[in-house]
């Protein structure tokens, strides 16, 4: 794959465009490799490293983006239509370029919400069933940065975003897409756009290549993978909710797939640990427990919260407000076990609000001032379960919704 990557960058002007974790890492990449002829590294946000190449800086700096032959963009760069065709075109990122060239098995796996699970279950399983594999991309690991590690034997392991996707010209051997929802649509001109992105991920495979798309694998009873039936009592795992017994479907079909014994796959899902702001649970305090689900960004996250944990008395929910439709769980809390609603600032009151004009609410509304108020409150009043399910970004008050979940944990352990 080096020799690959010397080939294309060779003698080519490039941009990277973003340097937040990813860019910093083309940039050591491309200053390794030492064979582009020039190179510049472009963001909005200041840039305290002293870079050996040029830097562009501020609300202009997309301004010198036709003046290089390949643009290197970052997941979180947001180019809506702001570009013409003839420089989009330039556009490639690590996704695209690990893709087209590393010669490794690869799975990608998008979705909405489960991306992050699945694709760490999978490689989990890989791992536990003697496989050599990588799991790599949207997990927090930009996509080359250990290239040279991935040989013809290694199963590199993808989660892929839509901004990831956006422009890629290759796609994985397998493509797994768990759902698709209204999100992110700040990032896209429309939902169409957006679910456009998320089909990168098969767009491009050859006859050989597996989609596994939003596949109905779990019945009442048993998990269907292939062309065997496994009883749902038979998987033991740490796992919450019906939507994890689908990620669970999905990632035993594609360990099978890989060639792993469906018995050794089934008992590697034992011991995978759930991942952290993901129906976590986070403390017992007087009898009530407490679930960290701050990775809950859409309407469709808080319901499968509360389905996955029947009985639970009060929900948080609120956060940056993107003017998404709120409908589908402003219908499914009217006949609900919520007892207490307990909205943040933002999308919370828009909830609070359009509830009220829809109907009589048979529970309490509670409108708080900030999270901290909210699990005071919650304290008060919560007999059995609290969730925070925020159903919103995190953006208006947090970095991300990792920094929400952690600000729960150490309110609920504190106030």
């Amino acid at each position: 794959m080096r020799d690959k990557l010397i080939d294309f960058f060779s003698g080519k002007s490039v941009l990277i465009l973003g340097f937040g974790l990813e860019g910093k890492s083309t940039y050591r990449i491309l200053t390794e490799l030492n064979c582009a002829g020039n190179i510049m590294v472009a963001d909005r946000n200041p840039i305290i490293e002293d870079l050996d190449c040029r830097v562009f800086i501020g609300e202009n700096y997309l301004k010198n983006i036709k003046n290089y032959d390949i643009i290197m963009k970052s997941p979180g760069i947001a180019l809506l239509d702001s570009l013409p065709e003839s420089e989009k075109a330039k556009i490639t990122s690590q996704t695209d370029l690990l893709l087209r060239f590393c010669k490794s098995k690869t799975v990608g796996v998008t979705g909405t919400k489960g991306k992050s699970t699945t694709a760490s279950l999978i490689y989990h399983i890989l791992k536990n069933c003697g496989k050599k594999s990588a799991l790599t991309g949207n997990i927090g690991i930009p996509p080359l940065d250990d290239y040279e590690l991935y040989d013809d034997d290694t199963i590199v392991v993808c989660e892929l975003s839509s901004h990831q996707l956006e422009y890629v010209k290759a796609s994985p051997d397998i493509a797994v897409i768990l759902n698709i929802f209204p999100e992110h649509l700040d990032h896209y001109v429309s939902f169409k756009a957006y679910k456009s992105a998320k089909e990168n991920i098969f767009k491009f495979q050859n006859q050989d290549g597996i989609v596994i798309y939003d596949e109905e694998l779990v019945s009442d009873s048993y998990i269907s993978i292939i062309d065997k039936k496994i009883p749902i009592s038979d998987v033991k795992t740490k796992l919450i909710g019906r939507n994890n017994l689908n990620n669970i479907a999905v990632s035993l079909k594609v360990s099978v797939f890989l060639g792993c014994f469906l018995d050794e796959a089934v008992k590697a899902v034992e011991s995978f640990v759930p991942l952290k702001h993901r129906l976590e649970p986070i403390g017992n305090i007087n009898g009530v427990e407490y679930i960290n689900d701050s990775i809950s960004t859409i309407p469709q996250a808080a319901i499968n919260a509360l389905i996955s944990l029947p009985g639970s008395d009060t929900l948080i929910v609120g956060g940056m407000d993107r003017g998404i439709s709120y409908d589908i769980l402003i219908d499914f809390l009217k006949d609900g076990s919520v007892l207490n609603l307990i909205v943040l600032p933002g999308a919370g009151y828009r909830i609070a609000d359009e509830i009220e004009a829809a109907y009589t609410p048979k529970f309490s509304i509670y409108r708080a001032q900030d999270l901290e108020n909210a699990v005071r409150f919650a304290k008060s009043v919560t007999k059995l379960r609290c969730i925070l399910s925020p159903a919103a970004a995190s953006y208006d008050f947090y970095k991300n919704f990792e920094e929400r979940g952690e600000h729960f944990r150490t309110l609920v352990n504190s106030v």
